[in-house]
């Protein structure tokens, strides 16, 4: 993969590799569509190591589109209101607090199913919607309290799992970690990987590791996190990337929220650039995660506008992106009232838990 210059949405892939995969059955469902293409669900392929090491990235090109997300693109008045209202729609809700507790979660799920005060969905003339957000990460331990606490509200468990955050416990304790968490309910689950395998070049290990993730997950999704803050390189993040996908994610994930450097533009582009060349190659769909550091309404207006620009408007639906940022919530709100009421409401009416 080759990040130029103001690359077109259509632009061909740079890789002339055969994709080693299956044919795809006519009876699967597709997800998305990319330049006319229907995509499939991701079922991942074997790992093909010419792919991964053919991966070239131009830093300062990447630097300078990024650039162009947060300066030359904006919407204002309904549009903006319209679009803060997707961004909910794709966030995480996510509690991974140390002093978690079982009431702290229930009123998370709480704020899930009603994520805007009453008040102001009237003022905006959006009952009709039912906004809601699209999942709730917690703990393990905690994987029952929130199925329980949103029950029939259509919204989905994640649960982190694998030794979140460092991903440094024995390989089996990080399996059957995953286990537990889908027999206790979770839809989702959010895994680490081991970093050291992107550091050594070992993909082989890096694809059996995260292929084993996923066929513990059994039905539930499989979403990848990189750590990228810590990969060092945009060129790292573009292979793990690739590795992550060739082995059966569903999403890849930025980071843990708990690293020094989360999720940035910068990387956030590396790893849509290759969910774009992924599908173009094996006609299938993987989801993007930004994660860690995501604050403002104005911060999820520039991904959104990344995801749009990118990959289309089939990524801007929670099948297929999500936000892990609940602090993000509060400052939505606070907009949203503004475009109603035009005045600024203060952070503490807007608790998230």
């Amino acid at each position: 993969m080759t990040l130029r210059d103001n690359p077109r949405i259509d632009s061909p892939s740079s890789l002339d590799h055969p994709v080693l995969r299956e044919p795809i059955s006519p009876s699967d469902t597709a997800i998305a569509n990319y330049a006319g293409r229907d995509l499939q669900p991701n079922r991942g392929i074997p790992l093909n190591l010419d792919w991964v090491n053919a991966v070239r990235v131009n830093t300062s090109a990447v630097e300078r589109r990024s650039q162009t997300i947060s300066t030359r693109r904006t919407v204002k008045k309904e549009w903006q209101a319209a679009w803060l209202l997707r961004a909910i729609t794709c966030m995480d809700l996510t509690t991974l607090s140390g002093d978690d507790t079982s009431e702290r979660v229930r009123r998370l799920c709480a704020k899930a199913r009603q994520p805007l005060q009453q008040e102001l969905v009237q003022k905006l003339g959006i009952e009709s919607l039912d906004i809601k957000v699209a999942a709730v990460c917690v703990y393990h331990a905690f994987v029952e309290t929130a199925r329980r606490a949103i029950e029939g509200s259509g919204i989905h468990v994640a649960a982190v799992s694998t030794g979140f955050p460092a991903g440094l416990s024995p390989f089996e304790e990080r399996v059957a970690e995953i286990r537990r968490s889908v027999e206790a309910g979770a839809d989702e689950i959010d895994v680490v990987i081991t970093r050291a395998h992107v550091f050594g070049a070992k993909w082989q290990a890096l694809y059996d590791e995260i292929a084993a993730f996923k066929n513990a997950c059994g039905p539930a999704h499989l979403k990848v996190i990189l750590g990228t803050g810590d990969l060092m390189t945009l060129r790292n993040v573009a292979r793990a990337s690739f590795v992550a996908m060739m082995a059966g994610a569903d999403f890849i994930k930025t980071s843990t929220g708990k690293e020094a450097v989360n999720a940035t533009l910068p990387v956030s582009l590396v790893m849509t650039r290759a969910i774009r060349e992924y599908a173009q190659e094996t006609g299938m769909a993987v989801g993007f995660k930004p994660a860690g550091g995501i604050r403002t309404a104005k911060q999820s207006l520039e991904w959104l506008a990344l995801m749009k620009e990118e990959l289309g408007d089939s990524w801007l639906k929670a099948e297929l992106f999500r936000f892990g940022a609940s602090g993000m919530l509060a400052d939505i709100e606070r907009q949203l009232e503004h475009h109603a009421t035009g005045r600024y409401s203060a952070d503490y009416r807007h608790p998230v838990a």
